[in-house]
């Protein structure tokens, strides 16, 4: 069995005592060390050692006496007010921040019987909130003086009311856990924002597996490793934080790489390899692209998950290995479960949590901020800040949420943006011929279709290209493309109707296509012009 270690404030009260007569009186510390089935390797004592040392010396004397083998650590505790619930529980808060924990090699009991009854609650909230990852210990005195001193103990729990100070306290811990899983940047979209709520809980409340989905640089990497260090916080996650793209993996290395192998198992296993499973015991594996592990992989990571265990390569030993997983992917995993590139019976396991993280497209109200964040960032990588005038700020945030910016590579490409406009500013203060270099840039990097298309189509609509809805301005940009290349007014209607025409009797697909253009009051012969 691990030691157990109790940890509680000293009763000022109900410990304390003086001459022989005090081993006749009930003292709920030093009973803690008189059970014989409930054997305290060591005791925290928390103690306000200005006021009464001379009650911790005594007790700390007397738990020697009665239990020589429980070491007592008295840890010097000063509430202003032990009667106020904001300065108990922000004193008991940072205590629980900076205990260094070992669940691994400890089992922990919080002593509620000490301490003023606001204690007592702060330390019951923190206990339930896994601040402190321990059980409740209640001492009570003997029912009749014949019994002895000693007295009982349970482990319990408590149906308490939550104090509405202590409660807003919860809440702003978590909008504070919910801003570090958004890397600090506040942003404004409400479905990213809820979605962001849903992770922290489940981040909080479950070690099953989470597949996070969504676009290359949308996040998926930098979440996961938040997700991580907030478990990490909370004392749910002794291990370390494994990352590997799935899309490296190929060939007999694979296998070796997930799992391992022992010295010989191959041609070039000179030395045996744990594995990054093996690596992420009592951690987090964050395996991303898992979209292209191969149906081998997949088969040995779906008994890994279930069983918690696994073969190396070459070893006929299993190997334990208790992680979470975090799976990461910019591809429909049902679909490619459909088409038989991916195991139904893993995508299962894996699609308890599932979250869609959108591109920086589809978020235009949170480029604002995450221009911010990386224009902090780069000063903090550095040591030189760098800012925007107003007119410059004003013209790239208007190019940047309009449907002209397609952000291929979301993130990737604004923090990469915003590293070229804050390096070709000497001065510090990034201008309007600067961020027009960049603009012209970012178009270019994304191809015709973000650059060519979308220049011809402001030079066609102008200020009413910014009233055009994102859905009709991408289906626009594609007939203006395909009208690029047509020789003809009818040939572009053939080729944009191709499909749905062999489903009609009567075809007029020149006419189809003039209507359409109508609808943004342009014509054919325009677009014709202008190509």
């Amino acid at each position: 069995m691990k030691p157990k270690v109790v940890i509680g404030f000293l009763g000022t009260q109900l410990d304390s005592g003086r001459g022989a007569g005090r081993w006749e009186k009930w003292r709920p510390s030093v009973s803690l060390g008189m059970h014989e089935d409930f054997l305290v390797s060591r005791i925290e004592l928390l103690a306000d050692e200005r006021r009464y040392k001379d009650v911790s010396d005594l007790v700390c004397a007397d738990i020697a006496q009665v239990s020589p083998e429980t070491k007592v650590t008295v840890r010097d505790t000063y509430i202003a007010d032990p009667w106020d619930f904001e300065s108990v529980y922000s004193v008991l808060h940072e205590f629980s921040r900076s205990y260094p924990f070992d669940t691994e090699a400890e089992d922990y009991y919080i002593h509620i019987t000490t301490g003023t009854h606001v204690a007592q609650i702060c330390l019951f909230l923190l206990t339930e909130s896994r601040h402190f990852p321990a059980h409740l210990l209640q001492t009570s005195p003997p029912r009749k003086q014949t019994a002895g001193v000693s007295g009982s103990y349970s482990v319990i729990d408590l149906d308490l009311s939550k104090y509405d100070r202590i409660a807003e306290r919860f809440v702003k811990e978590q909008q504070a856990d919910q801003a570090y899983l958004k890397s600090g940047i506040a942003t404004r979209n409400l479905a990213f924002n809820r979605m962001i709520e849903q992770i922290e809980t489940v981040a909080i409340r479950s070690a099953a597996p989470i597949l996070l989905m969504g676009p290359t640089g949308a996040g998926k990497s930098q979440l996961a490793k938040r997700i991580f260090e907030l478990k990490k916080l909370r004392h749910q996650l002794p291990g370390n934080f494994v990352e590997v793209n799935c899309a490296t993996l190929r060939g007999d290395g694979a296998m070796s790489a997930l799992f391992g192998h022992v010295k010989g198992a191959y041609t070039g296993a000179i030395n045996e390899r744990a594995g990054l499973l093996k690596s992420a015991n009592k951690g987090l594996l964050f395996l991303d692209e898992i979209g292209e592990l191969g149906a081998d992989e997949q088969a040995m990571l779906l008994r890994a998950l279930e069983e918690k265990r696994f073969l190396p390569v070459g070893s006929d030993k299993e190997v334990e290995s208790d992680f979470q997983l975090i799976a990461g992917t910019n591809r429909d995993l049902g679909q490619r479960v459909e088409e038989g590139g991916f195991r139904d019976d893993l995508y299962a396991r894996l699609n308890l949590w599932t979250f869609q993280l959108p591109g920086l497209a589809d978020r235009p109200e949170d480029i604002e901020p995450n221009l911010d964040f990386e224009l902090e960032r780069f000063a903090q990588n550095n040591q030189r800040r760098v800012t925007f005038n107003r007119e410059a700020r004003d013209r790239y945030l208007a190019f940047a949420a309009s449907a002209q910016a397609i952000w291929k590579g979301n993130f990737r490409d604004l923090g990469a943006s915003v590293t070229r406009m804050a390096t070709l500013s000497a001065s510090g203060r990034i201008r309007m011929e600067t961020v027009d270099e960049e603009i012209g840039r970012l178009k270019r990097l994304w191809g015709p279709m973000g650059g060519q298309a979308d220049h011809l189509l402001s030079q066609l609509l102008g200020d009413r290209l910014h009233d055009i809805d994102r859905f009709d301005h991408a289906q626009l940009r594609e007939v203006v493309n395909t009208c690029r290349n047509a020789k003809s007014l009818s040939e572009a209607g053939r080729l944009l109707f191709a499909a749905s025409r062999k489903r009609r009797s009567t075809t007029n697909d020149a006419d189809r296509l003039r209507k359409y253009l109508a609808r943004f009051d342009l014509t054919w012969e325009e677009v014709a012009e202008r190509v």
